[in-house]
C-alpha cells in the first residue's frame, strides 16, 4: 500500500526528532495512543499536548533541550490527525478526553507528571489538571485558547473556510496570515495543512474551565503577536485568575508559530518554571 501525502510528511517530521526517540503505542479504552518519548529514563516526566492539527511531532524543536532534563512524552491527540486511533469506547465529550488521559498516564506508568499544552492542548491540560490535580506536579500553558478568553472574531472568520471545506491551500493561507513573518518550519506547515484534510477528525470542544480552582503551580506563556486572541488582555485575565501563577509574553511569537519557532525562549521559560 502506497503512503499518503500525510504519512510522508509525518515520517519526514518524525525524522527531525533525536535519534534515540522511542515510539510507544499505549493501549486505552478509546484506542491505541501514539506517544513520542525522549529523554533519560529516570528523568522527571513531562507530558506535552499539541494544538489541533499539529500532532505530537510539533515539539521536535523543543525535545532536544527538554529531553536533557526530563523524560518527554509528546502525544498525538485522541480525535485528531496522527497515529492515535479511535477504537473501542466512543469519543463523545470532554469527560471522555479526561478519561482517555487517565488511561494514557496509567499506560505510561506515570502516577504524577509535569503537564504542558499548547492552544487546544492547553485547554485539555487545564481540564485534566482540574480533574486529577493529584497527578499534575506543574502545569504550563502555551498560548492557551478557550481558557482565559475566547477567540477573536477575525480569527474565527479567517479559520472558517478551512473548517467548512478543508483543503491544503486554505490551511496554508490561514497559517501564512496568522504567522506573518514568523515563518514556521516548512515540513511542519505541510503536515498541518494535510492534517486538516484527514477524514474522521473529531476535536471535542467544551466550556472554559474554572482556572481559579487550579491548585498546582501554573505558567502561562502568551504569544505577543497571536491573532487568536488579544495577548495583553488574556495576560491580564490570567493574572487575575491565577494570582500565584507566572504569566509572560513571548516576544515576536504568533499563535501557530509556537512551539517550534524560536524554541530557545520557550524552552528556557519552561525549564526555569519546571525546575
Amino acid at each position: 500500500m502506497s503512503l499518503s501525502a500525510f504519512d510522508l510528511a509525518y515520517a519526514e517530521l518524525r525524522a527531525r526528532w533525536p535519534e534515540s526517540t522511542e515510539e510507544h503505542d499505549v493501549a486505552t479504552p478509546y484506542g491505541p495512543t501514539r506517544v513520542h518519548v525522549y529523554g533519560p529514563v529516570d528523568g522527571s516526566p513531562l507530558v506535552l499536548l499539541p494544538g489541533g492539527s499539529a500532532t505530537g511531532l510539533v515539539w521536535f524543536a523543543n525535545a532536544p533541550a527538554l529531553g536533557e532534563r526530563y523524560r518527554v512524552h509528546a502525544v498525538d491527540l485522541l480525535g485528531d490527525a496522527g497515529r492515535t486511533e479511535r477504537r473501542g469506547t466512543p469519543l463523545k465529550n470532554a469527560d471522555d478526553l479526561t478519561a482517555w488521559l487517565d488511561a494514557l498516564l496509567d499506560g505510561l506508568g506515570l502516577t504524577r507528571t509535569h503537564l504542558c499544552g499548547h492552544s487546544y492542548g492547553a485547554w485539555l491540560a487545564v481540564r485534566y489538571a482540574l480533574h486529577a490535580p493529584q497527578r499534575v506536579d506543574r502545569l504550563a500553558l502555551v498560548d492557551p485558547t478557550q481558557v482565559f478568553a475566547g477567540f477573536r472574531p477575525g480569527y474565527l472568520l479567517r479559520a472558517l473556510p478551512t473548517l467548512i471545506r478543508p483543503s491544503r491551500t486554505r490551511a496554508r493561507a490561514f497559517l501564512a496570515w496568522e504567522t506573518a513573518d514568523a515563518q514556521p518550519d516548512e515540513t511542519w506547515q505541510r503536515l498541518y495543512a494535510l492534517a486538516t484534510t484527514v477524514p474522521g477528525r473529531k476535536l471535542i470542544a467544551g466550556r472554559r474551565p474554572r482556572t481559579a480552582d487550579l491548585r498546582m503551580p501554573v505558567l502561562v506563556l502568551l504569544a505577543e503577536h497571536s491573532r487568536a486572541h488579544h495577548a495583553t488582555r488574556v495576560a491580564a485575565r490570567a493574572r487575575r485568575a491565577l494570582p500565584q501563577g507566572e504569566v509572560a509574553l513571548l516576544p515576536e511569537a504568533t499563535h501557530h508559530s509556537l512551539p517550534l519557532t524560536a524554541p530557545e525562549q520557550l524552552n528556557d521559560r519552561l525549564m526555569d518554571f519546571l525546575d
